[in-house]
């Protein structure tokens, strides 16, 4: 019987490897800024602002925050830290960035450039998957009417086929290339749309594996209940279930439109309820992995090796293809690179568009991390000890 190596997330010359000292001390002055919430919705306001009227802040941002988060502004500008992350066992999903911008010719720019990610991804084996939200393809306040049973003018109507037409054709793209693609979750109210397209999809090309990947939000009170219903439809339909499981992103914003609305907010009132939600869903996807494959989308260290001893507890190979997990990049790098080090399938979420463009994205991507409780305090102390471990031994 083949040992499995051990690993451990405190291994920062495992965790850092990929960088140098100057970017260990690049992130830890970014870190330090992001753990003053006002001081980042202030500088992410005046760059809003900056680029409204007109005023030159790209290089600046380019150098900072997007250097962070970002893996370039092309596909092809990308492919450096592509084979970089690659070089030591971590792959990439690319995410085409741009969002927040209701127009069709917008909707139609993005759906060509995700259908040129499914293309480019096929191709290259450090890339095994695809991704895209259903908001950069769909007018979100058109879905959120047709959720509610609105009635739609004749111009929503049309919109909606074409985004629909937009979102099938994505997926049809993605199965004849044979490339695994993944739908991000987003706010609940549209979500049951996403979701409805999802398991038609699921239904036409997941036959034989998993393509298709829909994402279960945790920090839902109901989402436990929908990821198994999703299975028992799997199972009942005859196809495989794709499975991105993640805490949640929009924990302010859904609590905000709860109250005005008037409805029960959606989101579990603890952190504690949370974590105890996707730990259970990693449990029933494990136990349930000959119909599902999934993906972990987490920086929870507790999470990420409960995963890993249940993968190992039943038996199954790390390198299994139905378990991923995944961060994003520029965070959790002790987690990922760790992981990768120990043989598990590892992939971290790259970022990519025009700086401009990709700002809304950046702008709620470092709200939400400087809101996780703690998340941005660990990053910050395992870059200093880090830059205190290889001062010592002179590293550079």
């Amino acid at each position: 019987m083949r040992i499995k190596p051990e690993f451990s997330f405190d291994n920062l010359k495992i965790a850092f490897a990929h960088l140098k000292i100057t970017d260990l001390k690049r992130m830890q002055k970014l870190y330090r800024l992001m753990n003053y919430p006002f001081l980042v919705m202030t500088g992410v306001f005046l760059t809003k602002t900056f680029f409204q009227f007109g005023l030159s802040v790209k290089e600046p941002l380019k150098r900072t925050v997007f250097k962070q988060f970002c893996g370039g502004e092309s596909f092809e500008t990308c492919q450096k830290t592509i084979n970089k992350l690659g070089s030591y066992g971590v792959s990439s999903i690319l995410d085409y960035s741009v969002e927040g911008k209701e127009e069709e010719n917008i909707f139609e720019a993005t759906m060509m450039e995700i259908l040129n990610t499914i293309q480019k991804t096929g191709k290259n084996p450090l890339l095994p998957f695809a991704v895209f939200k259903v908001s950069g393809i769909a007018s979100t306040s058109i879905m959120a009417k047709v959720q509610t049973n609105g009635i739609l003018f004749p111009e929503e109507e049309k919109q909606f086929d074409a985004a629909r037409a937009r979102f099938f054709l994505l997926c049809k793209a993605a199965a004849n290339s044979g490339v695994k693609l993944m739908v991000d979750g987003e706010e609940s109210w549209f979500q049951d749309i996403t979701d409805s397209w999802m398991l038609e999809a699921m239904k036409l090309y997941n036959k034989k594996e998993a393509i298709l990947y829909n994402t279960f939000q945790m920090y839902r009170t109901n989402m436990e209940e929908r990821l198994k219903d999703a299975h028992k439809k799997a199972v009942t339909g005859g196809f495989y279930l794709g499975a991105k499981l993640v805490r949640g992103a929009y924990m302010e914003k859904e609590r905000k439109n709860a109250r005005r609305m008037g409805y029960t907010d959606p989101i579990h009132s603890t952190k504690e309820a949370t974590d105890n939600a996707y730990n259970n869903a990693l449990n029933f996807c494990v136990k349930n992995i000959q119909q599902i494959s999934l993906v972990s989308g987490s920086h929870n260290e507790l999470s990420n090796k409960k995963l890993a001893e249940l993968i190992d507890l039943h038996g199954f190979e790390r390198s299994d293809v139905r378990f991923y997990f995944s961060q994003l990049y520029g965070m959790g790098d002790h987690i990922s690179f760790n992981l990768a080090k120990a043989g598990f399938n590892v992939a971290k979420y790259l970022p990519y568009g025009p700086v401009r463009e990709v700002l809304p994205y950046l702008g709620r991507r470092i709200k939400e991390n400087s809101g996780i409780s703690g998340q941005i305090s660990r990053e910050q102390i395992l870059v200093k000890k880090e830059i205190f471990r290889r001062k010592n031994l002179k590293i550079a």
